[in-house]
């Protein structure tokens, strides 16, 4: 779970929550109650911006290796992947 701490906390003990996000934990930054931005590790700022990556690959469904395909057509719903 993430910490949460204020913007002007965070401002206060930047070393402090470095280290935190460093060893794996994100903090939440907030102001007025509202999250306003997170700090994360290197290592989880490469794996945010992969996932994002993803997120906006588009791809054509008759332009699919044929094993994907074959992937697809036997994948069952709720089933764990291979």
């Amino acid at each position: 779970m993430a910490a949460s701490v204020t913007a002007t906390e965070f401002a206060k003990n930047f070393g402090r929550y470095q280290d935190q996000a460093l060893s794996g934990e994100p903090v939440r930054v907030t102001s007025h109650g509202r999250v306003v931005g997170g700090f994360i590790s290197e290592a989880d700022l490469r794996h945010f911006e992969q996932l994002k990556r993803r997120e906006r690959q588009a791809l054509v469904v008759g332009q699919l290796p044929e094993d994907v395909v074959a992937g697809i057509a036997a994948a069952e719903y709720g089933a764990d992947p291979a």
